[in-house]
């Protein structure tokens, strides 16, 4: 009875001590990377300015072929969103906050399931006869310490996500 009750204290004490970690942990969060495109500014835009463009280069939308979408607002640019549901990626909405052709857009990233938004921009900038992107998603996880634990992963896990669809506009933009 004494080495259970010293066991349940003990991870009664590691519980406590994994809670006030998180809360030393860093709210916020922002996943960034780069790639470099053999095509000019304004072909690549028009693959990012649409959200039903997305699905032909975002990782998501290939790791899951079944998923729900719902588009709102207009074609492309500032308003265009689009909303999804899957088993296998989450459900969660996406909007388009601004847009400045050929060099940028801005969005709003909701996951609902987590009580979760983020903000991101896509950003082109001539380089030689192609152009450079840089990808950026971040957010703030607030004040509950498990979300600030998984604050310490979002590079990693968004990070590979972004990479490979970057990988996949290069190809679709260089055609």
């Amino acid at each position: 009875m004494r080495i259970l009750k010293r066991v349940i204290l003990g991870l009664i004490a590691l519980i406590v001590i994994f809670a006030v970690i998180g809360f030393f942990l860093p709210s916020h969060f922002k996943v960034e990377r780069s790639a470099e495109i053999a095509a000019p500014p304004e072909k690549v835009y028009a693959l990012i300015q649409a959200p039903r463009e997305w699905k032909e280069w975002a990782i998501w939308n290939q790791r899951d072929p079944n998923m729900q979408i719902t588009y709102f607002g207009p074609e492309r640019g500032q308003g265009a969103g689009w909303a999804w549901q899957s088993k296998s990626e989450g459900s969660g909405s996406m909007k388009f906050t601004r847009a400045e052709a050929p060099k940028s857009i801005e969005y709003k990233l909701s996951f609902p399931e987590f009580g979760m938004t983020s903000r991101g921009k896509l950003e082109l900038a001539p380089a030689g006869s192609g152009t450079k992107i840089n990808w950026s998603n971040e957010g703030d996880l607030g004040n509950n310490p498990i979300n600030r634990y998984f604050g310490l992963m979002m590079d990693a896990w968004v990070g590979k996500d972004f990479e490979a669809g970057l990988a996949n506009l290069k190809t679709l933009a260089e055609k």
